[in-house]
């Protein structure tokens, strides 16, 4: 009896031991496989945020990690300065440049730079770059300009008369250099070998190997990427004109006016003159009557805007109050929104202009010559009361 009692009473409690611990294990590898997934997830997460934080930290910079950065073809054209600031990184120097658009991203400057020999070797500072330059060419370009011993400005509307003597005044360079190197070539053909209005009016940067020779290339050269970037050869066939002529319209646009906004305006006065739109209200037929081509004739660089009797009388073939037609060559070095602006002159029939408030540079316009009367007396108004008439 005792014996069957034992092993009666020992079957059940063996079997719910079992049960307890296969439930035990059940429990231990749930957990495990919880553990596993919570892991994942928080490493997941992790990832995550460094990889959406440093993007907002770094300015995108892990954009190229998954492919290529985004890189442009270059050359690049026009003009932007930005400013380095010290102790900038190659990924900061790199955001910079990409919100100034000068490259594509931070990425493929970085990646350019760390290429490069040298490209550690970029300094802090004011640098007047392309726009949308290819990242290695910007690279280059930075690194080049780190041995920059000068610079010198040339505005545009300067002539070729300005130029030299503000060459000569801001660099060790002699007059005689620079009329030397302007008479050496380079030229586009279109030229007919005269430099006014082709020497490309931009800051360019003296380097120890620069010579009076090196710097009229690079403004020529400079002259030619504006000239492919507004088009200028197939905009000039457009209008069944030459590319000469589309430069010297805008060199008097650039002498003309100072605002950007009003240059095509200007240019529409000049076609309307030029084609006799503007002869039934007081303008002879293909008369320009600038007053910029008659200070170009005497000799005059100011910024007047007025001409005496006498000067408008002078005999040039550049007083276009006395000539029909184009004068014979560009009158100063036009910008590029001045050349676009011969290009692309908006449709208005207006045969008059002139400036109202010489501080500002406002310009109003005119269809009629009695409109343009009254537009005058306001700027002999404001005459009367500023010293910059």
């Amino acid at each position: 009896m005792s014996h069957i009692g034992l092993t009666m009473d020992d079957g059940p409690r063996t079997t719910r031991s079992h049960r307890r611990r296969r439930r035990r294990r059940r429990r231990r590898r749930f957990g495990s496989v919880l553990a596993v997934i919570l892991s994942v997830a928080v490493v997941g997460g992790l990832i995550a945020g460094i990889f959406f934080g440093g993007r907002a930290l770094f300015g995108g910079t892990f954009d190229g990690v998954f492919g290529p950065p985004a890189d442009y073809p270059g050359p690049g054209s026009g003009e932007v300065s930005v400013t380095i600031e010290s102790g900038a990184s190659l990924s900061e120097i790199g955001v910079t440049l990409a919100d100034a658009d000068v490259v594509a991203s931070a990425e493929a400057f970085v990646a350019a730079a760390e290429e490069h020999p040298d490209g550690s070797a970029i300094q802090a500072g004011d640098y007047v770059m392309l726009r949308q330059m290819k990242a290695s060419d910007a690279v280059v370009a930075m690194i080049d300009a780190t041995t920059v011993v000068g610079r010198v400005a040339i505005p545009e509307g300067f002539r070729v008369t300005q130029i030299v003597e503000r060459i000569a005044e801001e660099t060790e360079f002699t007059a005689e250099e620079v009329l030397a190197a302007i008479d050496g070539g380079g030229l586009p053909e279109y030229a007919e070998g005269e430099a006014e209005g082709f020497l490309f009016p931009a800051t360019y940067d003296i380097k120890p190997e620069t010579t009076a020779g090196s710097l009229v290339q690079t403004m020529l050269t400079r002259f030619g990427q504006a000239a492919e970037t507004v088009g200028l050869e197939a905009g000039a066939a457009e209008r069944d004109l030459t590319p000469r002529e589309i430069v010297i319209i805008a060199s008097i646009v650039e002498r003309e006016v100072g605002r950007e906004q009003d240059m095509p305006i200007v240019a529409a006065v000049v076609y309307n003159r030029l084609s006799g739109a503007c002869s039934e209200n007081g303008i002879p037929a293909g008369r320009l009557q600038m007053d910029s081509t008659v200070h170009y004739a005497v000799g005059d660089n100011t910024e007047s805007v007025f001409t005496t009797d006498q000067q408008r009388a002078v005999e040039s073939p550049y007083n276009t109050y006395v000539n029909s037609g184009l004068p014979p060559g560009p009158i100063a070095s036009p910008g590029e929104s001045a050349l676009s602006a011969a290009l692309g002159p908006s449709d208005e029939a207006y045969c008059y202009f002139t400036a109202v408030d010489l501080e500002t540079g406002e310009t109003k316009f005119a269809v009629s010559s009695e409109d343009h009367a009254v537009n005058v007396a306001e700027l002999q108004a404001y005459c009367r009361e500023s010293d910059l008439c």
